[in-house]
């Protein structure tokens, strides 16, 4: 959604301006009626994903997959 302001109200309003775009809404700003900026939202930076960080520093038990016994499947269930 876009909604166009006059250059004064920009600068009386700049912080509720702001926060407006802050949260996705883009705002042109207009001197005498000719638009002359458009305020947008700044995309947030991606992180990049580190592959094998945690690499040694944990391990997957060999029977992680294997079935649970009828003990702790009841355990489980609360039974």
């Amino acid at each position: 959604m876009s909604s166009t302001i006059n250059i004064h109200e920009a600068k009386t309003h700049l912080s509720r301006i702001v926060d407006d775009v802050a949260a996705g809404a883009e705002v042109i700003i207009a001197k005498a009626g000719k638009p002359m900026a458009r305020l947008s939202p700044i995309a947030p930076a991606v992180r990049p994903k580190r592959f094998g960080i945690l690499k040694g520093k944990i391990s997957v038990a060999d029977d992680f997959n294997a079935p649970l016994s009828d003990e702790d499947m009841a355990a489980f269930e609360g039974r």
